[in-house]
């Protein structure tokens, strides 16, 4: 099942512009291969911003009370399924995505991954929060959000290290 239309309103802090067309075409092609894979059948909207660790440290500590920096940060606009009940009325409104493209800079240095893949995966694993997965809910929502998002990133052919698959 294919999804139909994707409206990503990307931003960018002043910190860390979002000028790079091959980022914003990988993180586009992650978040609709998320939707398809999980057979979201609508119009869906997100809004994307790119920032730098002080910035997502700041949205951290306002909204989650946690101090520091993260990689990703995502604020879902509804429960698992919920959007269902919002009709045919034009694109379902699934929240926003912070990505913290230092922290995936540095991410992707240590993995031994590309910084595309590396934020590609983290648009993957931010939509599906999106879509009401929550690893921190127990051990079995982690292991089947990661189980998700390993089949999904291998789908954007990117190179992988053997470990990984």
């Amino acid at each position: 099942m294919k999804t139909r239309g994707l409206y990503i309103t990307f931003a960018a802090t002043k910190q860390m512009p979002l000028a790079d067309f091959e980022l914003k075409k990988t993180l586009r092609a992650a978040i609709r291969a998320t939707l398809e894979y999980e057979g979201f059948a609508h119009d869906a909207s997100i809004s994307l911003t790119v920032c730098d660790n002080a910035y997502i440290r700041s949205i951290n500590k306002k909204f989650r009370e946690i101090d520091r920096s993260t990689d990703v940060l995502s604020f879902p606009m509804y429960e698992a399924g919920e959007w269902e009940s919002e009709g045919d009325f034009g694109p379902i409104p699934l929240g926003d995505i912070v990505i913290s493209l230092e922290r995936t800079e540095e991410q992707a240095h240590e993995l031994g991954h590309s910084f595309l893949r590396e934020a590609a995966f983290l648009a993957i694993h931010s939509t599906l929060h999106l879509l009401g997965y929550d690893h921190e809910r127990s051990a079995e929502d982690e292991e089947e959000q990661c189980r998700r998002q390993r089949e999904i990133i291998k789908t954007m052919n990117f190179k992988q290290k053997e470990d990984e698959e």
